[in-house]
């Protein structure tokens, strides 16, 4: 069996973080591919020491040369900005995008993702809050699953596995 290759965007957060973590303990099953931070290069630069991914984006341009300096002696890519995050989940060499950006960031880069038939892990309920509809039918027409892996919609696909009737909508409230 060959190896799940992964992107993480927003590595440097607490899911992303999480991930890493579960990487880290199945080293036969994943290879890390992409890590993406917002502005957190510190961390991003230890995380690509640790993982050896392709690339990495740090998406504030003004920590660009900080991350290029700090990684100039492996063979780690260094990109930067929204646009880069829109790029590098349209890879060949990424099978799953774990999508764990903060609010509406992490949009367009899961239709990207998407778009490129990627198996979307969405942390970033926001994608849905704001485009649902959208994301959804993108997700069906490029045969590009979405698993949820935040705690709140994660319960929600739980607690409707096995049920037996169709399901015609479920309302939720929010904090």
């Amino acid at each position: 069996m060959s190896k799940q290759r992964i992107a993480i965007l927003g590595s440097t957060g607490s899911i992303g973080k999480q991930a890493l973590e579960v990487i880290r303990e199945n080293k036969e099953l994943f290879q890390v591919e992409v890590l993406t931070a917002g502005n957190n290069w510190q961390l991003l630069v230890n995380q690509a020491f640790e993982f050896n991914p392709n690339c990495v984006v740090i998406a504030n341009p003004s920590y660009y040369p900080k991350v290029q300096e700090a990684l100039a002696r492996v063979q780690v890519k260094v990109y930067t900005g929204t646009e880069a995050l829109e790029q590098v989940v349209q890879s060949d060499s990424v099978d799953v995008v774990i999508s764990a950006l903060v609010g509406f960031s992490g949009l367009f880069p899961t239709v990207a993702a998407i778009k490129a038939g990627k198996k979307i892990a969405l942390a970033n309920k926001e994608s849905l809050v704001v485009a649902g509809e959208i994301v959804m039918r993108l997700s069906e027409e490029h045969h590009a699953p979405i698993l949820p892996v935040d705690s709140e919609h994660s319960a929600i696909f739980q607690s409707l596995v096995g049920e037996r009737s169709q399901i015609e909508k479920i309302i939720l409230t929010a904090s």
